[in-house]
């Protein structure tokens, strides 16, 4: 009498399928919205001082982009509150 007992067992293929459909279902269930970064408040003299000093800059600078990316990100993580 043959032995069955290699045919009960389900194709490596298939354990493989439910391993990543397993595998998917925990990601998913464990997508938390990141926490929103701390926005530094600067008083109205620090921010004076910067104006005359990006003023003083040529616009084709870079540091003016950078800040113009860094205002964008400021508006970014206040809307995340």
């Amino acid at each position: 009498m043959p032995s069955t007992a290699r045919c009960s067992m389900p194709p490596p293929v298939a354990l493989m399928i439910v391993t990543l459909w397993l595998t998917g279902c925990v990601m998913a269930s464990s997508d938390t919205a990141a926490p929103c970064p701390p926005v530094v408040d600067y008083n109205a003299g620090d921010q004076a001082r910067a104006a005359d000093e990006v003023e003083k800059l040529q616009e084709s600078s870079a540091i003016v982009r950078m800040l113009s990316d860094y205002a964008v990100l400021r508006d970014q993580a206040r809307a995340c509150r």
